[in-house]
């Protein structure tokens, strides 16, 4: 019963990084192009690749650590955009390692608009370190041979880019498929699966005067029987050279973040979270650190 109880809490995003979300939360995410948007792949003026890793609840032993590398590619001969996502996602006993291959179509509008359709196709291992478990819960013959899931798994977003906007919304884990790691019974309540992630989001670049732009941006985040997400923040960017920002993710915490260009290729980003989550009255170190570097292809 022990392991019923914990194993369908780690996987149904109870003990996820964000409250009931089971996908990776990021405080830049507005710098990774298309890990919440199939369609906003290759939507820059430049491609890009980069990386970022980011460790929450810091002095908690086991918390969430998430590495990521990402690229974004605009094909504009054909007309379309590509980008790519591995991850590798650790709580705990768990882990979760993943790619994603988004393609995306774009129509471009005679104002230099890009409205653009994608889809996204996802392929994610899901495992669990029964030594972890047994050495805090002790041995249990109900939970199943197999230490590891593979799942397929799909989405769709559309969006619409240009200078100044960017807006759009998507779907990821449309197959919503079931993990299986104990072999009791189970109701459908207690079944350990992946449940669909709708996302909306939108940014707006201010151009102040001719070396500084503010850009506001907002993310909302709903699952099915969940309470609604959203993280909100700014930008301030100075002549191309570095920017800070600030914002807030809903009833858990305050984000700050900044970074600096370098050369107009390379950009460097750090972000602090400082949760006022309940979690907060337990850890001395309720925080989360994030660190992002992406590298900009000029296409000449």
């Amino acid at each position: 019963m022990k392991y019923k109880v914990f194993i369908t809490a780690l996987f149904t995003g109870l003990v996820s990084g964000v409250a009931a979300q089971q996908l990776q939360s990021s405080s830049l995410y507005d710098l990774q192009g298309m890990i919440h948007n199939a369609s906003v792949a290759g939507t820059q003026e430049n491609n890009m690749v980069g990386l970022s890793y980011r460790s929450q609840w810091s002095a908690i032993s086991g918390s969430p650590k998430t590495a990521t590398v990402f690229g974004s590619f605009n094909v504009a001969r054909f007309g379309i955009g590509i980008g790519a996502v591995v991850y590798n996602d650790k709580t705990g006993p768990t882990s979760r390692t993943g790619a994603s291959i988004m393609l995306a179509k774009h129509i471009r509008g005679n104002n230099g608009g890009v409205f653009s359709i994608g889809i996204e196709n996802r392929i994610q291992q899901y495992a669990i370190d029964k030594a972890k478990l047994s050495e805090s819960l002790g041995s249990d013959p109900v939970l199943g041979a197999s230490d590891s899931r593979f799942k397929y798994d799909a989405g769709f977003g559309i969006s619409y880019t240009n200078k100044r906007v960017q807006i759009g919304a998507s779907v990821s884990q449309l197959v919503q498929s079931k993990l299986n790691f104990y072999s009791g019974n189970l109701t459908r309540s207690e079944e350990a699966r992946l449940y669909r992630h709708y996302y909306l989001h939108g940014l707006y670049n201010w151009y102040v005067d001719g070396t500084t732009v503010i850009t506001p941006n907002v993310l909302f985040i709903y699952l099915p029987n969940a309470p609604l997400d959203y993280q909100v923040g700014a930008r301030v960017e100075f002549q191309d050279l570095f920017w800070f920002g600030g914002g807030y993710r809903s009833h858990q915490s305050f984000m700050l973040s900044a970074g600096i260009h370098i050369g107009k290729k390379l950009t460097l980003g750090y972000a602090y979270d400082n949760y006022i989550a309940p979690i907060s009255k337990f850890d001395n170190g309720a925080d989360a650190h994030e660190v992002l570097l992406r590298y900009t292809f000029s296409k000449k």
